[in-house]
């Protein structure tokens, strides 16, 4: 029987250092089973449905130095959740290109999708090694320390936010304030990188909203408010998914989309806030969305972050060979004086569909400050620093 083939896919959100991933697995697999294919799913689920599935065993050393280089999702992504419906087209796929590994890029509704095709494998009788790669900027997923894809957008976040700030107090009156959404989902961990160049009380940001607080209005009208008479500026960072007591923030309460893992998506709270703190100071309040422009800057890339996602590719091809199934990389920090991170294997299905939100201790306080532990973690995970100066210089 001829060797057994390699798949792989990229699903939900993209990160900066996905497609590094990408390239772990495939230099890895040649490496380890050279009698082998390496197949990548089009839009993953999607290409599994639809038999697009391109083979990458052979392409050449310029699309992998490209691979280890571009952000977004070389193969492309996918939400589309597993239907019954799916099963046949898709291990119809799996019999006739004898796919024997499956590796899954991507967080906690991927783990889910992994948990299911293995599951299904075994009652179909099926060969079939699934092993999952870590991958979100959201830095949600349980059972490792942190998430390849976020220490890239943390550092884009830190770093937009502290410009934003010199931005905001440079214009003086004419521009004082700013507002900035960033993403998350259900947890702050985005959100609180915003405060990684904070060092004293003028320092921006002002105020940080995450998830797992709830959201006081009026608390952050005051926030804002004092520190613009105070300093002249203000900045407020703010989660995408921010909720008062009474539901989402802004007028309306109902969400515009609902994808098939039964996220939800609301109205952007930033554009109400601003509104809200214009009517109130008088003043211009600028708002600011990257959007995903905070998961694909390149030059926002964290040199750990991409050295981490690499390994973790490598990872999961060396854990299916071995024999593993039903497993995730995870990355576990080691306590030396020195950052140092090594891999081990997590069961796959205490990934999905969990969520780790950011603990108490790494949370901000209502000014944005956030504790030296959390600055501790979050430093070697956004690559090399960035040192600002203790206090402005007019």
């Amino acid at each position: 029987m001829p060797s057994r083939n390699v798949m792989v896919m990229q699903s939900g959100g993209c990160t900066a250092v996905i497609n590094r991933s990408l390239a772990g697995i495939i230099r890895a697999a040649r490496k380890i089973l050279p009698e082998s294919r390496i197949y990548g799913a089009n839009h993953g689920m999607e290409g599994l449905i639809s038999g697009k599935i391109p083979d990458l065993t052979e392409i050449s050393d310029q699309q992998m130095n490209f691979l280890d280089i571009l952000p977004a999702a070389a193969l492309g992504s996918t939400r589309h959740k597993l239907l019954h419906d799916d099963i046949e087209p898709i291990f119809n796929v799996f019999d006739r290109h004898n796919i024997g590994i499956l590796h899954i890029i991507g967080g906690n509704d991927s783990a889910e999708t992994g948990m299911a095709l293995s599951q299904t494998a075994k009652k179909l009788g099926y060969e079939l090694k699934v092993v999952n790669v870590p991958k979100t900027i959201d830095n949600d997923l349980t059972e490792t320390d942190h998430s390849p894809g976020y220490g890239s957008t943390a550092r884009f976040v830190a770093q937009a936010t502290f410009g934003a700030g010199l931005d905001a107090a440079s214009m003086g009156d004419s521009a004082p304030i700013t507002l900035i959404e960033v993403m998350g989902r259900d947890a702050g961990w985005l959100p609180a990188a915003a405060s990684m160049y904070k060092n004293s009380a003028y320092d921006p940001p002002h105020f940080v909203g995450i998830p797992e607080v709830i959201f006081d209005e009026n608390l952050f009208l005051i926030q804002i408010e004092e520190a613009y008479r105070k300093h002249g500026y203000a900045v407020g960072v703010l989660s995408e998914n921010i909720r008062s007591s009474d539901g989402p923030v802004g007028k309306n309460k109902s969400p515009w989309f609902i994808d098939d893992f039964g996220h939800a998506y609301y109205e952007s709270p930033i554009r109400h806030l601003a509104e809200q703190v214009s009517k109130r100071l008088g003043v211009r309040c600028r708002y600011e969305k990257p959007g995903t422009i905070q998961r694909s800057l390149m030059d926002s890339i964290s040199s750990t972050d991409s050295s981490e996602a690499h390994l973790v590719g490598m990872k999961a091809v060396e854990a299916a060979h071995s024999g593993e199934t039903e497993k995730i990389v995870s990355l576990v920090r080691k306590d030396t004086n020195s950052y140092t991170c090594d891999t081990e294997l997590a069961p796959l299905g205490k990934v999905a569909g969990a969520v780790r939100t950011l603990p108490s201790n790494f949370a901000p306080d209502i000014a944005g400050n956030i504790s030296n532990e959390f600055k501790t973690y979050l430093e070697p995970l956004i690559g090399q620093n960035f040192y600002p100066p203790n206090s402005p210089l007019i």
